[in-house]
């Protein structure tokens, strides 16, 4: 029994996290490999038994979970969005709700030969997108514009506006009579805005004092707003029935919005945390389907169904919601193609489809498959064509392959220039104004100010770049502008220069754990490069006319040392301590030093000239 249990435990694991670094590997949507891996792990290979591993403890898992999971999706909701987009995600998620409720429920009801009560409740089920996938294919899409944060908002508000409905229409259900159950509804209603925005307010006020007054450690801030999230949660859901989704929602939104005390912490770590949660949920759900039902409701009714929700339901709801709003057409078309099913979707028709079954309505369990597909299908319909439909509407930002450098001084600009050059985008920042004014005359994109500064990064427009360069002469600039933006551009995707010698400078050596990836050579730090450009060394755009072996490569660029490798597929990679790769046939390098031999040509010099802080 116990190595049941370790098996079932290490599977939800393995599976999940996983399908998660596939997905990032692949660029396919995490969530479908997560549903895939669930039911592999689950019907096909029945290494998986949610039910066995964990008993009664599934459901309020699954409950806490998607509550945790919607107070990290409202810490990253600014009320700041709304200027221009309020009136757009108000009507999304009320007259958008509504008629994709009527749609889905006159769909079931006359495709699938379903009762009123079970299309209504299916109706309900299906409102929902949900942060569980959108906010991973925002992060593929990147979309321009609005479009982004009206998704975010859309699909964090409607979830718990989703759970809310389907608890509704049980609860009509189970009450067997429509004039109580109306009653009833408008009843729950209230009392589920009413308690769960108190609760959740109050919870938001709890840690706002906690963090304002320092009361709390660096070390327990993280763990003792999870503990209030988990109470909030309980206690609205005391209050009233799945009010807590909602409760939650409003504390992070509300935390999210203040301005004194820092979150930075805490929003880090719900980050992590939702990934675990994410990955962990879809396995168990999936696991749970029974194989057989999930084929038998393959036909083509499911595909009509599917077809009515993806080309008129959504599209519906959008045009309609959207009308006076400052949207274009080419942003209306991509948000009418955006609607996946996630972890809510999924949660709540396994939840409710098994009471309704224990509660005598047999035909509730055609619920969880239906769901499923619905949850699979637009999950590869969407995930796998955003990015192309994106592109083709103009939507989507530009790949980020270009650099934000960390001081504009004079060999700062001239790599600038030749990276411009060769059409990556480039932004210099630096607070010395001589230096912003020269970059600007050499027509280089700038940034006057302290890029450690609260707002710099609000002010930095980063579309198109993805990775950071700092080669400020100061070390310790270096690696706080690394700590600041990893986490925009990832730790792969920030740079410094090596620090000052450990002979002259032990005292002020930077630790690792405090810096980014090491450029071009540990030697090579600021007063290297200087000094080797003031005594005559020139930065070489170089072209590589064949393809070398590592020995030759060594050989015939001895007197060079490679500062960049710019692939002939436009792809570029900095030289690192850890990364120096051999270039091919058509690719070009950046280094720093002079041109000797005739298996590589130069195509550009620049002179090196004395350095200007």
């Amino acid at each position: 029994m116990g190595e049941h249990f370790l098996i079932g435990i290490v599977c939800v694991i393995l599976f999940g996290v996983g399908s998660q670094w596939i997905a990032w590997k692949t660029k396919l949507p995490a969530i479908l490999l997560l549903l895939v891996a669930g039911i592999i792990a689950g019907p096909i290979t029945g290494l998986l038994d949610p039910d066995a591993l964990m008993g009664n403890l599934l459901a309020p898992f699954v409950s806490i979970s998607v509550g945790i999971i919607l107070f990290e999706g409202g810490l990253s909701l600014r009320f700041s969005e709304l200027r221009n987009i309020g009136g757009a995600i108000i009507k999304l998620v009320s007259v958008g709700v509504v008629l994709t409720w009527i749609i889905s429920t006159l769909s079931a009801f006359y495709l699938f030969d379903m009762n009123i009560q079970l299309a209504v409740l299916l109706g309900a089920i299906l409102v929902v997108t949900g942060p569980t996938v959108i906010i991973p294919l925002l992060r593929q899409v990147r979309p321009t514009g609005q479009v982004s944060s009206v998704l975010r908002w859309e699909g964090i508000v409607i979830d718990p506006i989703g759970a809310m409905l389907t608890v509704l229409v049980f609860e009509v259900i189970i009450a067997g009579g429509l004039s109580e159950g109306i009653s009833l509804a408008l009843s729950s209603i209230f009392k589920t805005v009413f308690f769960g925005s108190l609760v959740g307010l109050a919870g938001a006020g709890i840690i706002y004092i906690l963090l304002k007054r320092y009361l709390l450690p660096d070390f327990l801030q993280n763990p003792v707003t999870l503990m209030i999230v988990l109470v909030v949660f309980a206690v609205s859901n005391t209050l009233q029935h799945e009010s807590g989704l909602w409760a939650t929602t409003v504390m992070g939104i509300a935390l999210a919005n203040q301005k004194s005390a820092r979150i930075h912490h805490i929003v880090e770590f719900k980050e992590n945390l939702r990934l675990l949660l994410l990955s962990a949920l879809f396995v168990l759900l999936a696991a749970r389907v029974e194989l057989a039902n999930l084929i038998g409701s393959l036909n083509w009714q499911i595909l009509a169904f599917l077809l009515i929700l993806i080309f008129v339901a959504r599209p519906l709801s959008v045009y309609l919601s959207t009308i006076g709003s400052q949207l274009n057409n080419r942003e209306k078309l991509f948000l009418s193609w955006m609607a996946p099913r996630g972890v809510v979707a999924a949660s709540i028709s396994s939840l409710f489809a098994y009471e309704l079954v224990q509660n005598g309505y047999a035909e509730a369990g055609q619920l969880v498959p239906i769901v499923f597909i619905i949850i699979i299908s637009t999950v590869a319909i969407y995930g796998l064509s955003a990015s192309k439909v994106a592109r083709y509407l103009g939507v989507a930002k530009p790949t980020p392959r270009g650099f934000l450098m960390i001081g504009a001084h004079q060999w700062a600009r001239d790599i600038a220039e030749l990276l411009h050059d060769k059409g990556f985008k480039v932004l210099l920042a630096d607070s010395n104004w001589s230096n912003i004014n020269k970059a600007r005359k050499m027509g280089l994109k700038t940034y006057y100010g302290n890029v450690l500064s609260e707002y710099a990064i609000d002010e930095i427009n980063l579309d198109g770049i993805g990775k950071l360069l700092a080669l400020t002469p100061n070390d310790e600039v270096n690696s706080l502008a690394v700590i600041r933006y990893k986490e925009i551009f990832g730790t792969s995707e920030v740079f410094q220069l090596a620090a000052a010698t450990k002979a002259k400078r032990a005292d002020q050596e930077v630790p690792d754990n405090l810096s980014g990836r090491i450029l071009f050579d540990e030697n090579l730090n600021f007063d290297n490069i200087s000094t080797a450009l003031k005594k005559g060394a020139e930065l070489e755009l170089v072209e590589i006319e064949q393809t070398l072996t590592q020995e030759e490569f060594d050989h015939k660029i001895k007197h060079l040392t490679p500062l960049f490798l710019i692939k002939a597929t436009q792809e570029i990679r900095p030289y690192t301590v850890d990364f120096a790769p051999l270039p091919g046939e058509g690719d070009t390098l950046i280094c720093l030093g002079k041109i000797e031999d005739s298996y590589i040509t130069g195509s550009k010099q620049v002179q090196g000239q004395s350095v200007q802080n």
